[in-house]
């Protein structure tokens, strides 16, 4: 940041924790971070683990967010505010828009969520500030390096249209036991969503929808063999955006090899249950633990022939592990989905927009090359 700025964070997660040390380390100018939970003791701890855990004078104030029951407190700290970076569960995204919104604040949000995000967007139609959404990980800096890789690929061989664009992330442990071959790293709820909901892909030029985990192969990168499948979401609204351009692009998360035979086996036997997302959450938390020591696995690529009919394909891999930020270690997880968020907000907050960007409206060499996402993910050429 070049101009200081108060920037009120929504929740108080490994992702809010991590989005607030960033913006204290990183920022030209440390903005005034503000950091709201429903639970107070939460938004305390949090705010307390970020002073410690800087080099930089900075003030983290919390306070209490009941987004459904705002008090005085906080109408004051949304009134004297610049952004909401919005690290709640997707179910709540539509709520805090809405405050943003009420309250002329920028805004950005991490979910995967797809009815939650056509919300917002119908919401912030007419808004007076900007919004960008789904810009974590996946949705977020994966879609926007596909797209990237996609307008540099027609511009160099002279072409409008691609065969292939395939973009795929793997939040992993670095280890894999049997019988579930996964550990988790973020979200349950999370990662059953994803599993459930069905998936937006183009297929023959044409935006599509297909199960999720109904397309599995083995892909190897940098030499480790992984599975892929198709997962809901992560492909944000590129499918709207490249229709008619893409002859095959989908989004697929990446795993240990037998982690998905087992997820098929659990939910063969949650057949004809009303709620699925829960009964395939209920059923991987009892077997499958939480893990620190994590690590990011990310893959894109695109093909299709040059003007001389040449076939080509271009790909770029990328293999983070925890970092140090300030006197803290990061997860993987932590910074490849707050670096990216803090980009966003940084975005708007210097260049003002107002209405929605989605990931395919961002300018994408200006945004993977940028000061918040750079030390995480490194420069794009």
């Amino acid at each position: 940041m070049e101009t200081h700025y108060n920037i009120v964070i929504a929740g108080a997660g490994g992702i809010a924790e991590a989005a607030a040390l960033i913006l204290v380390e990183w920022s030209a100018i440390t903005p005034t971070i503000y950091i709201g939970n429903r639970n107070l003791y939460k938004a305390r701890k949090v705010a307390d683990w970020v002073v410690k855990g800087t080099n930089k004078p900075c003030k983290v104030i919390p306070f209490h967010l009941d987004a459904l029951h705002i008090s005085s407190e906080a109408t004051s700290i949304f009134k004297n505010s610049n952004a909401i970076l919005d690290c709640l569960p997707g179910s709540l995204a539509p709520t805090i828009a809405k405050l943003a919104y009420k309250y002329h604040l920028h805004y950005a949000n991490l979910t995967e969520y797809v009815a939650e995000t056509n919300q917002i967007i119908a919401l912030a139609k007419t808004a007076k500030t900007g919004f960008v959404l789904q810009t974590g990980l996946a949705p977020g800096y994966i879609n926007i390096l596909a797209n990237f890789m996609f307008q540099e690929f027609c511009k160099s061989n002279n072409v409008d249209k691609v065969d292939i664009l395939e973009f795929k992330v793997g939040a992993l442990t670095n280890n894999a036991v049997a019988p579930h071959f996964y550990g988790f790293t973020w979200s349950p709820v999370g990662v059953a969503t994803e599993y459930i909901k069905d998936c937006i892909v183009i297929r023959d030029f044409k935006k599509s929808s297909l199960p999720a985990l109904s397309e599995r192969r083995p892909i190897i990168i940098n030499g480790i063999t992984y599975e892929e499948d198709l997962t809901s979401g992560g492909a944000a609204d590129l499918p709207d955006a490249l229709n008619g351009k893409v002859k095959y692009l989908d989004y697929k998360t990446l795993r240990h090899q037998g982690h998905y035979a087992w997820i098929e086996r659990q939910l063969n036997n949650l057949k004809n249950t009303k709620n699925p997302i829960s009964g395939l959450q209920k059923a991987m938390q009892e077997f499958i633990p939480h893990v620190q020591d994590d690590q990011i696995i990310l893959y894109a690529a695109v093909e299709g022939k040059d003007a001389k009919n040449i076939l080509r394909r271009k790909e770029i891999t990328k293999h983070i592990k925890p970092m140090l930020v300030g006197k803290h270690t990061l997860r993987a997880i932590q910074t490849t989905t707050a670096a990216p968020l803090v980009q966003a907000i940084q975005l708007l907050l210097e260049t003002k927009p107002t209405g929605v960007f989605l990931q395919s409206e961002l300018d994408t060499k200006t945004f993977l090359n940028g000061a918040f996402v750079t030390p995480v993910y490194g420069k794009v050429y």
